[in-house]
């Protein structure tokens, strides 16, 4: 598991320029939207989807003025538009696994730009279901090292007594495992003992990963996966390339 830390790219997603910041905060509005909307309101103490949301967004560094304009606006009468959940799954170069989840209010537009960026890559987009059973779906929390005061040991103790099933220790950061359903349960305790989280949210782990040893093979997945990134549609994609 160490070997494939998320922490290097959080910390790298982190530092990217303002243009890629803005695209960052609009699919945190989507899910802020939907988060009032399906989860039970603009009340995060009583909407445990909203609270995650919120957490998610902060991490992402975004204004706190901006998050509660983005809450206030879900929860007006009438308002917003009504996106709809779609994933698609799909193949990359070589045999490469990909999951893309979408937030959208235009099916045909979001079906042809993920198709597009599968085709521009070399891959394609499969059914639902051909690639999902290679991953396992997790709730993951990344705590920079640097950033925690709290030894290791103590830190893996606070986490298994909320609820985490597993803790790892990779070279500059704490990872944090759960169950989906006790992510928010794991992640509200941390918070509460002032843990400072890098990165959190329920996401997918691959079971084992694909190595691309061919310049092309790289060149197109990095094409795909660029061009799923650029996607205001797309809220996430998860893949098994070994980076």
């Amino acid at each position: 598991m160490s070997g494939h830390s998320k922490f290097a790219n959080i910390k790298h997603k982190k530092e990217k320029n303002d243009a890629a910041k803005g695209k960052i905060f609009t699919k945190l509005g989507r899910e802020l939207a939907v988060a009032v909307k399906e989860g039970g309101g603009p009340d995060p103490n009583n909407n445990s989807r909203l609270r995650d949301v919120i957490a998610k967004a902060k991490s992402n560094n975004m204004p706190n003025d901006t998050i509660e304009r983005n809450i206030k606006k879900a929860a007006g009468e009438g308002s917003g538009d009504n996106y709809e959940h779609i994933t698609y799954e799909g193949y990359g170069p070589n045999g490469t696994a990909i999951i893309v989840k979408t937030l959208t209010d235009n099916k045909n537009r979001t079906a042809s730009n993920v198709k597009n960026a599968f085709t521009k890559g070399s891959g394609n987009v499969g059914t639902p279901g051909c690639v999902s059973f290679m991953f396992d779906e997790k709730g993951q929390i990344l705590v920079d090292k640097e950033e925690c005061s709290m030894e290791a040991d103590e830190l893996m103790m606070l986490a298994l007594d909320a609820g985490a099933e597993d803790f790892v220790e990779n070279d500059d950061s704490f990872e944090i495992l759960t169950a989906p359903e006790d992510f928010s349960a794991v992640r509200l305790k941390l918070e509460e003992e002032g843990i400072v989280m890098a990165d959190a949210e329920v996401t997918m782990i691959p079971q084992t990963y694909v190595e691309l040893t061919s310049e092309e093979d790289i060149k197109n997945i990095q094409k795909t996966l660029d061009l799923l990134d650029e996607d205001d549609d797309v809220q996430d994609v998860y893949h098994n390339w070994d980076e």
